[in-house]
Protein backbone atom coordinates (compact mmCIF):
# COMPACT_ATOMS: atom_id res chain seq x y z
CA UNK A 1 0.00 0.00 0.00
CA UNK A 2 1.41 4.08 -0.60
CA UNK A 3 2.57 5.46 2.08
CA UNK A 4 1.59 8.83 3.42
CA UNK A 5 4.18 11.61 3.56
CA UNK A 6 3.35 14.61 6.39
CA UNK A 7 5.56 17.62 5.58
CA UNK A 8 8.69 17.86 8.51
CA UNK A 9 12.08 19.40 9.08
CA UNK A 10 14.78 17.56 11.01
CA UNK A 11 16.91 20.14 12.83
CA UNK A 12 19.60 20.40 15.51
CA UNK A 13 19.05 22.85 17.97
CA UNK A 14 21.48 23.02 20.69
CA UNK A 15 22.82 19.59 21.48
CA UNK A 16 19.47 17.99 20.51
CA UNK A 17 18.16 16.97 17.25
CA UNK A 18 13.85 16.27 16.20
CA UNK A 19 11.56 16.96 13.77
CA UNK A 20 9.62 20.00 13.18
CA UNK A 21 5.78 19.70 12.27
CA UNK A 22 3.51 22.78 11.76
CA UNK A 23 0.72 22.01 13.74
CA UNK A 24 -1.94 22.22 10.67
CA UNK A 25 -0.05 19.71 9.20
CA UNK A 26 -1.03 17.30 12.12
CA UNK A 27 -4.38 15.81 13.30
CA UNK A 28 -5.97 18.00 16.05
CA UNK A 29 -7.27 14.79 17.77
CA UNK A 30 -4.18 13.96 20.27
CA UNK A 31 -4.56 10.05 20.29
CA UNK A 32 -4.25 10.05 16.47
CA UNK A 33 -1.09 12.86 16.73
CA UNK A 34 0.58 10.92 19.11
CA UNK A 35 0.11 7.59 17.34
CA UNK A 36 1.52 9.23 13.79
CA UNK A 37 4.26 11.22 15.48
CA UNK A 38 5.26 7.98 17.21
CA UNK A 39 5.47 6.22 14.26
CA UNK A 40 7.34 8.63 12.74
CA UNK A 41 10.53 8.38 15.52
CA UNK A 42 10.42 4.70 15.08
CA UNK A 43 8.95 4.20 18.51
CA UNK A 44 8.55 1.65 20.67
CA UNK A 45 11.21 0.17 19.36
CA UNK A 46 12.25 -2.80 22.08
CA UNK A 47 15.62 -2.92 20.29
CA UNK A 48 16.02 0.40 21.55
CA UNK A 49 17.68 1.42 17.88
CA UNK A 50 14.69 3.39 15.81
CA UNK A 51 15.48 1.64 12.91
CA UNK A 52 12.70 2.32 11.60
CA UNK A 53 11.96 5.51 12.10
CA UNK A 54 13.70 9.04 12.24
CA UNK A 55 14.59 8.79 15.69
CA UNK A 56 18.33 8.59 17.39
CA UNK A 57 17.91 5.91 19.93
CA UNK A 58 18.42 8.97 23.04
CA UNK A 59 16.63 10.98 25.11
CA UNK A 60 18.56 13.82 22.90
CA UNK A 61 17.57 12.65 19.79
CA UNK A 62 14.21 11.39 20.11
CA UNK A 63 11.93 14.79 20.28
CA UNK A 64 9.32 16.47 18.69
CA UNK A 65 8.30 19.75 18.20
CA UNK A 66 4.78 21.55 16.63
CA UNK A 67 4.72 25.16 15.98
CA UNK A 68 2.30 27.50 14.75
CA UNK A 69 2.08 31.29 14.94
CA UNK A 70 0.87 32.70 18.14
CA UNK A 71 -2.10 34.67 18.74
CA UNK A 72 -0.66 35.70 21.77
CA UNK A 73 -0.45 39.65 21.71
CA UNK A 74 3.01 39.29 22.90
CA UNK A 75 4.07 36.25 21.74
CA UNK A 76 5.07 35.65 17.77
CA UNK A 77 4.82 31.94 17.74
CA UNK A 78 4.28 29.25 19.83
CA UNK A 79 5.15 25.28 20.17
CA UNK A 80 4.62 22.24 21.66
CA UNK A 81 7.58 19.82 22.84
CA UNK A 82 6.79 16.15 23.04
CA UNK A 83 9.70 13.71 24.55
CA UNK A 84 9.25 10.29 23.12
CA UNK A 85 10.21 6.93 24.74
CA UNK A 86 12.43 4.66 23.36
CA UNK A 87 10.95 1.23 24.26
CA UNK A 88 7.23 2.14 25.23
CA UNK A 89 4.39 3.63 23.20
CA UNK A 90 4.52 7.51 25.33
CA UNK A 91 5.23 11.19 24.32
CA UNK A 92 5.42 13.07 27.43
CA UNK A 93 4.05 16.50 26.57
CA UNK A 94 4.70 17.67 30.41
CA UNK A 95 8.20 19.91 29.74
CA UNK A 96 10.30 21.75 27.44
CA UNK A 97 13.54 21.19 25.79
CA UNK A 98 15.88 24.15 25.92
CA UNK A 99 17.94 23.14 22.92
CA UNK A 100 15.56 22.64 20.61
CA UNK A 101 14.04 25.95 21.69
CA UNK A 102 16.80 27.30 19.85
CA UNK A 103 15.83 25.80 16.76
CA UNK A 104 12.29 27.35 16.96
CA UNK A 105 12.86 30.91 16.27
CA UNK A 106 14.99 29.45 12.65
CA UNK A 107 12.51 27.48 12.05
CA UNK A 108 9.52 29.90 12.22
CA UNK A 109 11.81 32.50 10.11
CA UNK A 110 12.53 29.45 7.01
CA UNK A 111 9.10 28.53 7.30
CA UNK A 112 7.58 32.18 6.58
CA UNK A 113 5.95 31.76 10.07
CA UNK A 114 7.96 35.09 11.64
CA UNK A 115 8.73 38.45 9.38
CA UNK A 116 12.47 39.11 9.39
CA UNK A 117 14.27 42.21 9.01
CA UNK A 118 16.98 42.16 5.99
CA UNK A 119 20.12 42.53 8.17
CA UNK A 120 21.02 42.20 12.01
CA UNK A 121 19.03 40.40 14.51
CA UNK A 122 15.34 39.16 14.47
CA UNK A 123 14.29 39.04 18.20
CA UNK A 124 11.48 36.04 18.25
CA UNK A 125 9.03 36.20 20.75
CA UNK A 126 8.18 32.23 21.45
CA UNK A 127 5.37 31.31 23.96
CA UNK A 128 6.02 27.83 25.07
CA UNK A 129 2.72 26.22 25.08
CA UNK A 130 3.60 22.81 27.05
CA UNK A 131 4.97 24.91 30.54
CA UNK A 132 3.44 28.74 29.55
CA UNK A 133 6.35 30.10 29.49
CA UNK A 134 7.23 33.53 27.20
CA UNK A 135 11.41 32.45 25.67
CA UNK A 136 12.70 35.29 23.28
CA UNK A 137 15.32 34.25 21.00
CA UNK A 138 17.83 36.25 19.44
CA UNK A 139 18.33 34.63 16.01
CA UNK A 140 20.92 36.03 13.48
CA UNK A 141 19.51 36.72 9.90
CA UNK A 142 21.29 38.26 6.31
CA UNK A 143 19.54 38.77 3.16
CA UNK A 144 16.45 38.28 5.09
CA UNK A 145 17.50 34.54 5.73
CA UNK A 146 18.78 32.73 9.03
CA UNK A 147 22.17 32.92 9.74
CA UNK A 148 24.13 29.19 9.97
CA UNK A 149 27.21 29.33 9.78
CA UNK A 150 29.66 30.58 12.31
CA UNK A 151 32.19 30.62 15.07
CA UNK A 152 30.34 29.93 18.00
CA UNK A 153 31.68 26.83 19.40
CA UNK A 154 29.39 24.56 22.05
CA UNK A 155 30.46 21.46 23.90
CA UNK A 156 28.60 18.63 22.77
CA UNK A 157 28.26 19.97 19.09
CA UNK A 158 30.61 19.05 16.65
CA UNK A 159 30.78 22.01 14.29
CA UNK A 160 30.58 26.04 15.26
CA UNK A 161 27.35 27.68 14.13
CA UNK A 162 26.11 30.79 14.67
CA UNK A 163 25.12 32.14 17.85
CA UNK A 164 21.04 32.00 18.91
CA UNK A 165 20.69 33.95 22.21
CA UNK A 166 17.90 33.25 24.59
CA UNK A 167 16.21 34.06 27.38
CA UNK A 168 13.76 32.79 29.45
CA UNK A 169 11.57 34.75 31.21
CA UNK A 170 10.36 34.67 34.71
CA UNK A 171 11.10 30.76 34.24
CA UNK A 172 10.63 29.72 37.93
CA UNK A 173 6.99 28.40 38.51
CA UNK A 174 4.49 30.29 39.93
CA UNK A 175 1.45 29.93 42.60
CA UNK A 176 -0.98 29.66 39.38
CA UNK A 177 1.54 28.01 37.24
CA UNK A 178 0.66 24.54 36.15
CA UNK A 179 3.32 22.67 37.77
CA UNK A 180 3.03 24.95 40.73
CA UNK A 181 5.43 27.52 42.47
CA UNK A 182 9.25 27.86 42.15
CA UNK A 183 9.82 25.70 45.41
CA UNK A 184 6.57 23.93 45.07
CA UNK A 185 7.43 22.93 48.91
CA UNK A 186 8.35 26.60 49.78
CA UNK A 187 11.78 25.19 51.09
CA UNK A 188 15.31 25.73 49.10
CA UNK A 189 15.85 22.03 50.57
CA UNK A 190 14.01 19.34 51.82
CA UNK A 191 14.22 15.42 52.83
CA UNK A 192 13.56 12.91 50.70
CA UNK A 193 12.23 9.36 51.93
CA UNK A 194 12.68 7.22 49.13
CA UNK A 195 11.85 3.61 49.45
CA UNK A 196 14.52 0.79 48.74
CA UNK A 197 17.08 3.59 48.13
CA UNK A 198 17.29 6.18 51.39
CA UNK A 199 17.03 9.64 52.45
CA UNK A 200 18.20 12.32 50.37
CA UNK A 201 18.67 16.02 50.38
CA UNK A 202 17.51 17.73 47.41
CA UNK A 203 16.53 21.05 46.26
CA UNK A 204 12.77 20.48 44.08
CA UNK A 205 12.66 23.36 41.98
CA UNK A 206 10.63 24.43 39.04
CA UNK A 207 12.43 26.66 36.13
CA UNK A 208 12.39 25.45 32.47
CA UNK A 209 11.57 22.16 33.63
CA UNK A 210 10.97 20.61 37.36
CA UNK A 211 14.17 19.44 38.36
CA UNK A 212 15.57 17.55 41.46
CA UNK A 213 18.73 18.54 42.84
CA UNK A 214 21.03 16.36 44.79
CA UNK A 215 24.78 15.86 45.87
CA UNK A 216 26.87 13.83 43.91
CA UNK A 217 28.58 12.02 47.00
CA UNK A 218 24.79 11.20 48.00
CA UNK A 219 24.54 8.79 44.96
CA UNK A 220 28.17 7.73 45.95
CA UNK A 221 29.28 9.82 42.98
CA UNK A 222 32.10 12.56 42.35
CA UNK A 223 29.89 14.44 40.00
CA UNK A 224 32.68 14.37 37.13
CA UNK A 225 31.35 10.88 35.47
CA UNK A 226 30.66 10.21 31.98
CA UNK A 227 27.46 8.67 30.53
CA UNK A 228 29.02 5.05 30.43
CA UNK A 229 30.34 4.96 34.02
CA UNK A 230 26.16 5.84 34.98
CA UNK A 231 24.85 4.39 31.85
CA UNK A 232 26.43 0.95 32.44
CA UNK A 233 25.10 0.88 36.12
CA UNK A 234 21.59 -0.40 36.05
CA UNK A 235 21.46 -0.36 40.23
CA UNK A 236 22.71 3.32 40.71
CA UNK A 237 20.07 4.01 37.49
CA UNK A 238 16.88 2.35 38.99
CA UNK A 239 17.79 3.72 42.26
CA UNK A 240 17.85 7.48 40.30
CA UNK A 241 14.36 6.72 39.21
CA UNK A 242 13.50 5.78 43.20
CA UNK A 243 14.33 9.20 43.74
CA UNK A 244 12.82 11.27 40.81
CA UNK A 245 9.47 9.32 41.32
CA UNK A 246 8.78 9.98 44.13
CA UNK A 247 10.19 13.52 44.07
CA UNK A 248 7.27 14.25 41.28
CA UNK A 249 4.83 13.16 44.08
CA UNK A 250 6.52 15.55 46.78
CA UNK A 251 6.44 18.39 43.89
CA UNK A 252 2.88 17.40 43.63
CA UNK A 253 3.46 16.44 39.91
CA UNK A 254 2.12 12.51 40.30
CA UNK A 255 -0.17 11.00 42.06
CA UNK A 256 2.38 8.37 43.03
CA UNK A 257 5.65 7.25 42.03
CA UNK A 258 4.97 4.89 39.61
CA UNK A 259 2.25 6.82 38.35
CA UNK A 260 5.33 9.02 37.33
CA UNK A 261 7.06 6.46 36.30
CA UNK A 262 5.36 4.93 34.05
CA UNK A 263 3.05 8.43 32.51
CA UNK A 264 5.72 11.18 33.27
CA UNK A 265 9.20 9.94 32.36
CA UNK A 266 10.65 13.51 30.63
CA UNK A 267 9.78 15.48 34.32
CA UNK A 268 11.02 16.27 36.38
CA UNK A 269 14.20 15.85 35.97
CA UNK A 270 17.16 14.26 38.07
CA UNK A 271 20.60 16.24 38.11
CA UNK A 272 23.46 15.51 41.06
CA UNK A 273 25.88 18.39 41.56
CA UNK A 274 29.55 18.61 43.28
CA UNK A 275 32.06 21.65 43.93
CA UNK A 276 34.63 22.14 40.86
CA UNK A 277 37.45 19.50 40.32
CA UNK A 278 39.44 18.80 37.28
CA UNK A 279 38.09 15.96 35.12
CA UNK A 280 38.34 14.96 30.51
CA UNK A 281 35.60 15.68 29.08
CA UNK A 282 33.86 12.50 26.41
CA UNK A 283 35.68 14.74 23.96
CA UNK A 284 39.25 14.21 25.25
CA UNK A 285 38.89 17.62 26.02
CA UNK A 286 40.57 18.34 30.08
CA UNK A 287 38.20 20.70 32.24
CA UNK A 288 39.83 22.12 34.88
CA UNK A 289 38.50 23.04 38.07
CA UNK A 290 39.29 26.71 38.30
CA UNK A 291 37.38 27.07 34.89
CA UNK A 292 33.99 26.12 36.27
CA UNK A 293 31.79 26.94 39.65
CA UNK A 294 30.82 23.46 39.90
CA UNK A 295 30.36 20.71 38.18
CA UNK A 296 27.16 18.72 36.94
CA UNK A 297 25.51 15.84 35.23
CA UNK A 298 21.48 15.54 34.24
CA UNK A 299 19.63 12.44 33.71
CA UNK A 300 16.96 11.99 31.01
CA UNK A 301 14.59 9.36 30.25
CA UNK A 302 16.17 6.95 32.70
CA UNK A 303 19.88 8.09 31.30
CA UNK A 304 23.06 10.17 31.68
CA UNK A 305 22.57 12.80 29.18
CA UNK A 306 26.04 13.24 26.98
CA UNK A 307 25.73 16.98 27.47
CA UNK A 308 23.21 18.82 29.99
CA UNK A 309 19.74 19.73 28.93
CA UNK A 310 18.68 23.53 28.30
CA UNK A 311 15.90 23.30 30.48
CA UNK A 312 18.26 21.62 33.33
CA UNK A 313 20.98 24.25 32.88
CA UNK A 314 17.85 27.12 33.25
CA UNK A 315 17.36 25.02 36.32
CA UNK A 316 20.78 24.79 37.52
CA UNK A 317 20.86 28.74 37.21
CA UNK A 318 17.93 29.77 39.29
CA UNK A 319 18.60 27.39 42.02
CA UNK A 320 22.45 28.58 41.83
CA UNK A 321 21.27 32.10 42.31
CA UNK A 322 18.91 30.96 45.62
CA UNK A 323 21.07 31.16 48.45
CA UNK A 324 20.49 27.48 50.54
CA UNK A 325 20.10 25.73 47.78
CA UNK A 326 21.99 22.71 47.00
CA UNK A 327 23.59 24.17 44.08
CA UNK A 328 24.12 27.38 45.78
CA UNK A 329 26.04 24.98 48.39
CA UNK A 330 28.36 22.94 45.36
CA UNK A 331 29.56 26.35 44.11
CA UNK A 332 33.11 27.69 44.35
CA UNK A 333 31.64 31.42 44.58
CA UNK A 334 29.88 33.99 42.95
CA UNK A 335 31.08 35.80 39.85
CA UNK A 336 30.66 39.57 39.46
CA UNK A 337 29.16 39.09 36.04
CA UNK A 338 26.50 37.14 37.67
CA UNK A 339 26.99 34.02 35.28
CA UNK A 340 27.56 30.47 36.25
CA UNK A 341 29.88 28.58 34.76
CA UNK A 342 29.49 24.83 35.34
CA UNK A 343 31.13 21.80 34.17
CA UNK A 344 28.96 19.08 31.78
CA UNK A 345 29.93 15.44 30.36
CA UNK A 346 30.91 16.98 27.36
CA UNK A 347 32.67 20.36 28.19
CA UNK A 348 31.64 23.18 30.28
CA UNK A 349 28.69 25.97 29.48
CA UNK A 350 28.08 29.63 31.24
CA UNK A 351 24.28 30.59 31.55
CA UNK A 352 23.00 33.77 33.87
CA UNK A 353 20.23 33.95 36.58
CA UNK A 354 18.46 36.91 37.45
CA UNK A 355 17.16 36.54 41.15
CA UNK A 356 15.64 38.59 43.42
CA UNK A 357 12.86 38.41 46.23
CA UNK A 358 9.59 39.37 46.01
CA UNK A 359 7.29 39.32 49.32
CA UNK A 360 9.82 37.12 51.12
CA UNK A 361 9.99 34.58 48.21
CA UNK A 362 12.90 34.15 45.88
CA UNK A 363 11.89 34.82 42.10
CA UNK A 364 14.47 33.89 39.28
CA UNK A 365 13.05 36.71 36.56
CA UNK A 366 15.19 36.08 33.25
CA UNK A 367 17.55 33.19 32.60
CA UNK A 368 19.95 33.89 29.54
CA UNK A 369 22.49 30.77 27.42
CA UNK A 370 23.46 30.95 23.88
CA UNK A 371 23.23 27.74 21.70
CA UNK A 372 22.71 27.09 18.17
CA UNK A 373 20.65 25.91 15.76
CA UNK A 374 20.59 23.86 12.22
CA UNK A 375 18.31 22.97 9.33
CA UNK A 376 19.46 19.45 8.66
CA UNK A 377 16.56 17.98 6.24
CA UNK A 378 13.46 19.30 4.91
CA UNK A 379 10.81 17.36 2.85
CA UNK A 380 7.99 14.50 4.19
CA UNK A 381 7.98 11.85 6.75
CA UNK A 382 6.29 8.92 5.06
CA UNK A 383 3.88 6.53 6.85
CA UNK A 384 2.17 3.19 6.38
CA UNK A 385 -1.04 4.52 5.03
CA UNK A 386 -2.63 2.44 8.24
CA UNK A 387 -1.14 4.96 10.44
CA UNK A 388 -1.92 7.98 9.53
CA UNK A 389 -5.99 7.70 8.91
CA UNK A 390 -6.88 11.50 9.28
CA UNK A 391 -6.11 14.59 6.75
CA UNK A 392 -6.33 17.91 7.89
CA UNK A 393 -7.62 20.44 5.38
CA UNK A 394 -4.74 21.87 2.82
CA UNK A 395 -5.96 25.14 3.99
CA UNK A 396 -4.01 24.77 6.80
CA UNK A 397 -0.66 23.95 5.69
CA UNK A 398 1.14 27.75 6.12
CA UNK A 399 4.73 28.70 4.59
CA UNK A 400 6.83 26.40 2.42
CA UNK A 401 5.20 23.53 3.81
CA UNK A 402 2.80 23.67 1.14
CA UNK A 403 6.04 22.75 -1.25
CA UNK A 404 6.78 19.56 0.28
CA UNK A 405 3.67 17.82 -1.07
CA UNK A 406 -0.10 17.81 0.83
CA UNK A 407 -0.06 16.85 4.27
CA UNK A 408 -1.18 13.00 4.83
CA UNK A 409 -1.26 12.56 1.24
CA UNK A 410 -0.75 9.23 -0.69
Amino acid sequence: MTQRKIPAVYMRGGTSKGLFFHAGVLPAEPELRDRILLRAIGSPDPYGKHIDGMGGATSSTSKVVIVSRSERVDCDVEYRFGQVAIDAPVIDWSGNCGNLTTAVGPFAISEGLFSVPREGIAVVRLWQANIGKRIIAHVPVRDGQVVEEGDFELDGVTFPAAEIRLEFLDPGGEAGDADGPMFPTGRPVDTLDVPEAGRFEATLINAGNPTIFVEARALGLSGVELQDEVNSNAALLARCERIRAQAAVVMGLSGSAAEATRQRPHTPKLAFVAPPRDYTASSGKPVAASSVDLVSRILSMGKLHHAMTGTGAVALAAAAAVPGTIVDRARKGRSNDGRLRFGHPSGTLSVGAQAEQRGGAWSVTCVTMSRSARRLMEGAICLPASIAEARPAPSSLPGSAIAYGNSLSS
